[in-house]
C-alpha cells in the first residue's frame, strides 16, 4: 500500500476548497500567535494539509510522490511491517519539528501565517537520501545537471539556512531546513545501519 499516494490524496482533498474558503484557510493554518495565544496545538499539523495555490500544492506533492515510495520501500526493508507506522513517524515528525523554530521566531507576529507539508517533504527527501545518496536526481529534468543526491542534499541545506536568516520571499525556508534535519536524524536513530551503508556508498562516489 503506498501510504504516500494516501497523504497526497488527503492533503489535496483539504487544500483544494481552502483556496476558495478563507475561514477553513485561516482556522487550520499555521499563526505562531493563535497557538501560543489560545493554545491551538492542532495547527501545528493541519498547517500542512493546506496550500497557497495550485502550484504550492504541485510541487510538493509530486515531490512527496517521488520520494515517499522509495523512504516508505526502504523503511520496511529494514524493520518489515513495523517499517510502515515509522514512516508516518517521519513524516507527520517531519512535519511537526519544521515548525518549532518558526513558531518561537514568529510567536508573537500576529501578520505571520504559513502553509504547506514542505518540512514533511523535507524530511522525506532527505531520509532517502540517506537510504541512498549516490542516486542521481536531475534538476528539472536536465540531463547535464543531474548530480548524487547527497549533492543536491548539500546544496539544498546551505540555500534554506541562508535564505532563513535573512529572506522576505514569504516562504519558510526554516521549515525546509528543519524537515532536512529532522529526516536526517530520525532515519540514522530509527535504523542505524544506515550508517555504514551511507559510508560506504559515499565512499564510492569518491574518485580516490
Amino acid at each position: 500500500m503506498s501510504i504516500s499516494l494516501i497523504i497526497i490524496l488527503l492533503t489535496a482533498a483539504v487544500s483544494i476548497p481552502a483556496f476558495s474558503n478563507p475561514s477553513l484557510f485561516y482556522r487550520f493554518d499555521f499563526s505562531p500567535t493563535a497557538i501560543d495565544s489560545n493554545k491551538e496545538w492542532y495547527r501545528f499539523v493541519t498547517h500542512a494539509f493546506l496550500h497557497g495555490d495550485w502550484w504550492h500544492l504541485g510541487i510538493n506533492m509530486f515531490v512527496l510522490w517521488m520520494f515517499g515510495d522509495v523512504s516508505q520501500y526502504y523503511f520496511e526493508a529494514y524493520l518489515g511491517t513495523k517499517g510502515i507506522m515509522y514512516f508516518l513517524l517521519l513524516y507527520f515528525g517531519g512535519i511537526v519539528f519544521a515548525t518549532i523554530p518558526t513558531f518561537k521566531k514568529h510567536r508573537h507576529d500576529y501578520n505571520y501565517h504559513s502553509v504547506g507539508a514542505s518540512g514533511a517533504v523535507s524530511a522525506l527527501v532527505f531520509s532517502s537520501v540517506i537510504f541512498s545518496p549516490g542516486t542521481e536526481l536531475c534538476l528539472y529534468g536536465i540531463p547535464f545537471l543531474c548530480f548524487p543526491g547527497i549533492v543536491w542534499a548539500i546544496v539544498y541545506l546551505v540555500y534554506s539556512y541562508q535564505k532563513s536568516k535573512k529572506s522576505n520571499d514569504h516562504i519558510n525556508h526554516d521549515a525546509h531546513f528543519w524537515g532536512a534535519i529532522f529526516g536526517v536524524v530520525f532515519t540514522i536513530i530509527s535504523i542505524p545501519e544506515t550508517i555504514p551503508a551511507f559510508i560506504n556508498q559515499i565512499s564510492g562516489l569518491l574518485p580516490f
